[in-house]
């Protein structure tokens, strides 16, 4: 697949020109020969003989932005000053901030925010913990907790490393869903410390998002804090994804004209969303399907299956098939891939069955080129912005906590999601949906808020929610309070 240029990838290049003459259009000409993108020319300053030009430009990837810059050293006249990649300058200082909701302007305002108002306040929790919610930021409050183990497709880069993934979540819960989140990166790899830390932080928060912990410490972590915890407990890179595939497949089924209950199935990877979707797809009513993981089909008749793998051949690849991912995928309705670049090609594409589904999610090179596998599937989805079709997890995650929340709900269970699924895809109208919108922007105005409706409808449904009335599931015992 040829990589095209990206906004993840743009630098601002300061130069200065001489005021008379072509330069530029010479610089535009450059960087166009270089393979970049010109998407912005500012003139900063002006002399009668020169000028000053910030220029900016996306490129493919870093070494290619420093292939366009010596390129641009190369024009007569021009000279060049400071070179900035836009998204390091994005994150510069991290990208949130703890900020009051109250001002502080005198000493009243001292005295009731801090000591000694404070205090009645903490004596009135002490009395009636549950009015933690009710009294403080606990009630809308997640923490996004990680250990660094497998950060985004970089592999085990730590928890240092992983703090600008998490802080990127942090600012997305609050633009999507007005959550405070706050990133927790945990210097341990160790599933018995992870789950201690996090029940001991608990108190402080209302829901927990589990992210980039590798599989399979990722089951057990988040399995024992279910267990241990009064508070949702949420793996966004499994279910977060699997509630995205499944809303995005029920709207290309839709397109294709066929029932989640008899197409064949076939998937690429085994890992923790691998997983998670499986088994989401199965409530959802998927009979036939087929994993296949780095050494093929996964099959009973295996030597190293571990606890997850064993449950994956128990519960799918019911004609028992055995060989290679190719090999599977023949004659199949659906492909969904969360595995790795490049392991399928448009031949595989085409031997599968008619009005073919293919979902190649791996990012950010999918498992088969979208294009390619555009020219005989019927619908095509990857995990990526320049492809329609983009499965992102940000369209579940915050609609998902703000109905949690909302409910006060004390467990997120298949249902909710399910229902967070049925949701999104219903924020794609019949008369707006088709091969190349199966799944809306993230930016959709509807989207969080209709799934957290979903959400918060299924949690009071299942018995799991501490409220029913209001919209925003606020309790106390304080009823002289009004909200």
């Amino acid at each position: 697949m040829t990589a095209v240029p990206s906004v993840s990838n743009s630098i601002t290049v300061r130069l200065e020109v001489p005021a008379r003459g072509n330069a530029v259009s010479q610089i535009t000409t450059s960087v166009e020969s270089a393979g970049g993108t010109v998407t912005g020319l500012d003139v900063t300053a002006s002399g009668m003989e020169s000028l000053r030009i910030d220029v900016t430009i996306a490129a493919v990837s870093v070494a290619h932005a420093e292939e366009i810059v010596e390129k641009l050293r190369t024009i007569e006249g021009i000279s060049i000053g400071k070179v900035s990649d836009r998204t390091f300058l994005m994150h510069l200082g991290g990208k949130i901030e703890m900020s009051s909701k109250l001002p502080i302007r005198n000493r009243d305002d001292l005295s009731m925010i801090y000591t000694p108002g404070v205090a009645r306040v903490c004596m009135a929790i002490a009395e009636n913990p549950e009015d933690a919610r009710r009294l403080t930021i606990k009630r809308n409050s997640v923490a996004v907790v990680t250990d660094g183990s497998a950060v985004l497709g970089l592999g085990n880069i730590g928890p240092k490393a992983a703090l600008p993934v998490m802080e990127g979540k942090a600012a997305l819960f609050k633009r999507f869903a007005g959550i405070d989140a706050w990133p927790l990166c945990l210097d341990t790899q160790d599933t018995d410390e992870i789950v201690a830390i996090v029940k001991a932080i608990a108190p402080g928060f209302a829901g927990i998002n589990l992210e980039d912990i590798s599989a399979p410490r990722c089951f057990e972590i988040e399995a024992r804090l279910r267990e241990a915890l009064d508070i949702p407990v949420f793996h966004d890179d499994q279910h977060g994804t699997a509630i995205v595939v499944l809303a995005a497949l029920m709207n290309a089924l839709e397109v294709v004209g066929k029932h989640i209950g008899d197409v064949r199935v076939v998937m690429s990877g085994a890992g923790a969303a691998g997983t998670a979707i499986l088994r989401l797809l199965m409530a959802a009513g998927v009979r036939h399907a087929t994993v296949a993981d780095v050494k093929g089909v996964v099959h009973l008749g295996r030597d190293d299956l571990n606890e997850s793998l064993r449950w994956i051949a128990e519960n799918t690849n019911r004609s028992n098939r055995t060989g290679s991912l190719k090999e599977a995928v023949r004659g199949a309705d659906v492909f969904i891939g969360v595995s790795a670049p490049n392991v399928l090609d448009g031949e595989d594409i085409a031997a599968m069955a008619e009005d073919a589904i293919v979902f190649a999610l791996a990012n950010p090179d999918p498992e088969v080129d979208p294009a390619v596998a555009r020219q005989t599937a019927a619908v095509v989805a990857t995990g990526r912005s320049d492809f329609p079709n983009q499965i992102n997890n940000v369209l579940v995650f915050p609609g998902v906590f703000r109905g949690l929340l909302d409910a006060q709900s004390r467990t997120v269970n298949t249902e909710m999601m399910l229902a967070a699924s049925r949701a999104l895809a219903a924020t794609v109208g019949a008369e707006e949906r088709n091969a190349n919108y199966i799944i809306p922007s993230v930016f959709h105005a509807d989207v969080a808020k209709t799934v957290a409706a979903a959400v918060r409808e299924a949690a009071v449904a299942a018995g799991t929610a501490q409220v029913t009335t209001g919209s925003t599931g606020e309790t106390g015992s304080f009823p002289h309070l009004q909200d």
